[in-house]
């Protein structure tokens, strides 16, 4: 085989390799996005015949306006499910990495488990464990601890320590790979030079979990936005999420211009979520 003939094999190789992802991209993502846009654009009802693309971009325009404070309390819920999980988890995390010693891929497998369960078995389970009369209120109650009239269902307190519960592997796996990569020499050296565990926390080993925080904390923030199995099951009315919206102008009102045009909003906003938190706390000095 010529010379020529090897190099041009190896140029394609890069682009024979990424065909199938890009393929598969092309197919479930691109397609059903261009066909969403295109949906977004449309006005009419089923009642009227059916709708027709006529570049209405006000569907834009009332997604906005009617359900502006929903997206707000959608992002002010992942934010805080974000937070919930970073504080739960990363203790979590450092505890199996730094005092797992053999045994740290027998305790990161509870932090699995919730992965081979439905997601919806899950959602039920906290319906069943915050009920007025279950087992952490009813118990409670029974003790005297707290009034006979406290509740956690129907609140915002049950959505957001649900979405913290259900996203937590999100959060704890990327922060226990940074926390495991971490060069433990650098720790002996901070430990030479007469640092203390809390300095040596503070100046090497925090820093260097940053990639894990950011990682995590986006892969719980984004499913959390968009999420509505929670708010449904264990909020109220007044905890309807944005993913509701959308459910429900796809499935009941079968406004599906509307519809697309609000998740479309969602993606875009979560997009500059992204490029905004990447801006301001991106890791890409202790990663490069």
């Amino acid at each position: 085989m010529r010379r020529a003939d090897v190099e041009a094999r190896l140029r394609l190789t890069p682009y024979l390799l990424v065909a199938p992802a890009a393929l598969w991209l092309l197919v479930f993502f691109l397609v059903p996005l261009a066909g969403q846009v295109a949906t977004s654009l449309k006005s009419g009802s089923l009642l009227d015949g059916g709708f027709f693309f006529t570049w209405h971009w006000q569907n834009f325009a009332d997604a906005v306006t009617r359900f502006g404070p929903t997206f707000l309390r959608s992002f002010l819920y992942a934010a805080l499910a974000t937070g919930l999980s970073v504080l739960m988890g990363y203790p979590l995390a450092y505890f199996i990495v730094f005092r797992g010693g053999r045994y740290k891929l027998l305790l990161l497998f509870p932090v699995v488990i919730p992965f081979l369960i439905t997601y919806l078995v899950r959602t039920l389970s906290w319906e069943a464990l915050l009920s007025d009369d279950g087992p952490i209120l009813g118990s409670l109650k029974f003790l005297h601890l707290i009034p006979e009239e406290t509740r956690i269902l129907t609140t915002a307190t049950a959505v957001v320590f649900a979405l913290a519960y259900n996203f937590l592997p999100f959060t704890i796996l990327p922060i226990y790979v940074a926390l495991d990569r971490i060069d433990r020499t650098l720790l002996a050296a901070a430990e030479d030079l007469y640092a203390r565990p809390w300095v040596t926390f503070r100046k090497v080993v925090f820093p260097l979990s940053l990639p894990g925080v950011f990682a995590g904390s986006l892969l719980t923030f984004i499913p959390s936005a968009g999420d509505f199995v929670n708010a449904m099951m264990l909020g109220s009315p007044q905890n309807q999420m944005i993913g509701n919206v959308v459910q429900a102008r796809y499935m009941n009102t079968l406004d599906y211009p509307l519809a697309a045009a609000t998740s479309l909003i969602l993606m875009v906003s979560l997009l500059l979520c992204v490029a905004l938190y990447s801006r301001l706390f991106g890791t890409e000095e202790l990663t490069g």
